[in-house]
């Protein structure tokens, strides 16, 4: 074999190695080698090697010499354990992690199997198995047993077998004293199964208990935690120590740049020189993070009391930046495309002021409709009344070119958000709106104020992409016409449900409801906006936009299409992952639009069906849904529908 055939042959093993880490690390081997050759040719005085040569010599000098070579196997087993928990050992393990990232130095293996001992203990222990038996061998050499300086230059071979011993439940389970009211973990009790996740809750909920009666020191004093191994029984004796009864000290504030202190006390609401509650502490939190002018906030008690019974709180904060903006898209076959954007300043004054800019232009490219277009412009404040009320003024504009109309829209307003809870959220607000535009029958012309008030109830587990809970929005806004416009009264409800079926989020049920009415106006008298259509991606998916409404005429003009003044509308959709980012979704929409009633003579119904796919993203779910008609005359062929988020 000649110099080039080694050459060749060299190369070709190295491109054949698998291991990008091997790769990076032995080309900064051939490096250090070909100075020591060139070197040590140089102090000889001998001619020095072709360069091919001196590539095949130190790649080969790195294939077979270098020690960081890729680990073999890798043999992981759980003895005696289900699924679930044979699931939940794996999951908890560095090596494993390591192995699928396609780390395989030495070092960080020896690093990974030493700290997978207490990682498998912990997470047998949160499952009551306190009898566990964790053997790691590296190369046969047990890695408990090789000192942390002695690293191995080479692994080969790993090694681990996990035994869980039988599942602990409580013998005695006490924890004392209680503050009046508490109530444990349901799976604190004896029989139960003895997970220290469980024995955790049951000290936190005690604490914490105590810390909402004003005890801001109460903490564990002792615990006796006896495990009878023959039995395979755990006694857990917990003692508490509440401490003092204090009161909420003065809040020190530390991190504000941009934001005034007495803005920051004020959104903050903390009742100072009340009793001391964790629960007012956390709303305190909760509302500076409301704010979304900082990206850390964290509210501690001082160390130390106050005489006489004062516990001082300090708000650290850190603040993001003041501006954003965000941009997004949705595309339907027969709707066209959505245009959506922002641009939002956090703190436009320093009192936690949020200035928002916002447009939309819809329809672009639609088959059956004009472009429409949106302009808005919102100045909120926080803390304006109470802390937990934003006051709001909104200014907005827009242009609608519809199938049979187009209208010109201006509205101003004044509102107010409160919040009850997390899940509770009321607002009301007074509105003058001014339209004019034109239909088949002639120009029209609106004026009216109105004072929109509504509530939401929101329990869904994820906002952006619900596995289960409920939500729910109302609203009834009465108006005021002026001139040619009526008066009377709009009511809106929008209700959905999400259920899990076996794993949490696996296999997801998702209805949604939705009505709508108009009393002590008619149809001509109402603005064109505020009347009610059906069809599209909002509505019934599989429809053409808007198609389904009320044929009207204006005196003795040509029939035309306008919104109803009754809305049923209703959807249903099952959710299934295919894989961890990957999931199906098969749906069907109906909707019913009414002039004098919502089954009345006059309006209609229609429906939609189809099939969709899901990508998430971790921040939302990209959707593609594909739908057809199904019932009602509306529309025909298929309908595509892309972006951003489920369906509801």
């Amino acid at each position: 074999m000649n110099s080039l055939a080694r050459d060749g042959w060299v190369v070709a093993a190295v491109f054949r190695f698998k291991s990008r880490r091997f790769i990076a690390l032995a080309l900064a081997t051939c490096d250090n080698l070909f100075w020591t050759i060139y070197e040590a040719r140089v102090a000889a005085n001998r001619p020095f090697l072709s360069l091919l040569q001196v590539a095949a010599l130190t790649l080969a000098a790195a294939v077979v010499g270098f020690p960081a070579g890729a680990l073999d196997r890798l043999d992981f087993v759980v003895s005696g354990a289900d699924k679930k928990l044979a699931k939940a050992v794996r999951d908890a393990s560095l090596l494993l992690s390591q192995q699928a990232q396609e780390q395989t130095n030495p070092q960080d293996l020896f690093a990974a199997a030493r700290a997978d001992y207490a990682r498998i203990v912990n997470a047998l222990y949160a499952r009551g198995h306190y009898s566990v038996v964790v053997n790691i061998t590296l190369d046969g050499r047990e890695a408990a047993a090789i000192p942390p300086f002695e690293a191995p230059a080479r692994i080969d071979r790993i090694a681990v077998m996990v035994d869980p011993g039988p599942q602990f439940r409580f013998s005695q389970t006490t924890i004392a004293p209680l503050a009046q009211g508490t109530d444990l973990p349901q799976g604190f009790r004896p029989g139960e199964a003895a997970e220290s996740g469980v024995i955790a809750d049951a000290l936190s909920t005690s604490i914490t208990a105590w810390r909402n009666m004003g005890h801001a020191k109460a903490g564990l004093s002792r615990q006796d935690l006896v495990a009878d191994h023959p039995s395979a029984r755990l006694a857990a004796d917990l003692r508490l120590d509440p401490g003092p009864r204090l009161r909420l000290g003065s809040l020190t504030i530390q991190g504000a740049e941009r934001m005034r202190t007495q803005r920051i006390r004020k959104i903050a609401g903390l009742p100072e020189g009340e009793v001391f509650s964790e629960r007012e502490l956390n709303r305190a939190a909760t509302r500076l993070r409301r704010t979304g002018i900082f990206s850390s906030v964290a509210l501690t008690e001082a160390e130390a009391i106050t005489a006489p019974d004062l516990v001082g709180i300090t708000a650290a904060l850190v603040e993001q930046k003041p501006r954003r903006f965000s941009l997004g898209a949705e595309v339907a076959s027969l709707d066209g495309l959505a245009l959506t954007g922002y641009w939002l300043h956090r703190n436009l004054m320093g009192g936690g002021e949020r200035l928002k800019v916002e447009g939309e232009i819809t329809n672009i490219g639609s088959g059956y409709s004009g472009v429409d277009y949106s302009l808005g412009v919102t100045l909120d404040r926080p803390a304006t009344i109470t802390p937990d009320t934003t006051a709001g003024l909104a200014f907005g504009i827009s242009h609608l070119d519809e199938i049979d109309y187009y209208a010109n829209t201006a509205e101003f307003g004044l509102a107010f958000t409160h919040i009850f809870s997390e899940q509770l959220t009321a607002r009301a607000g007074l509105t003058y709106k001014a339209q004019e535009g034109r239909d088949p029958g002639g120009s029209f012309s609106f004026r009216n104020l109105s004072l929109p008030i509504g509530v939401t109830w929101d329990r869904r587990d994820i906002a952006t992409n619900p596995t289960a809970g409920t939500y729910l929005d109302a609203e009834v806004k009465p108006f005021l016409g002026f001139g040619t416009s009526d008066s009377g009264a709009r009511l809106t409800m929008d209700g959905r449900v999400y259920r899990s079926l076996g794993e949490p989020g696996r296999l997801v049920l998702a209805a949604r409801a939705q009505a709508g009415a108009i009393l002590g106006a008619t149809v001509l008298g109402t603005p064109r906006d505020d009347l009610f259509f059906s069809g599209g991606g909002g509505t019934v998916r599989g429809q053409p936009y808007r198609s389904l409404g009320i044929s009207v005429a204006r005196g003795f003009g040509p029939q035309f299409l306008l919104g109803g003044t009754y809305f049923l509308g209703a959807s249903a959709e099952v959710r299934a992952k295919v894989t961890d980012r990957i999931g199906i979704v098969g749906f069907i929409d109906a909707g019913q639009i009414g002039l004098d009633g919502f089954f009345d003579d006059v309006g209609g119904w229609h429906s939609g069906a189809g099939l969709g796919l899901r990508y998430d993203t971790g921040f939302g779910p990209i959707r593609l849904d594909v739908a057809a008609p199904v019932g009602g005359t509306t529309g025909s062929g298929v309908q595509i529908y892309v972006g951003l988020g489920q369906a509801f």
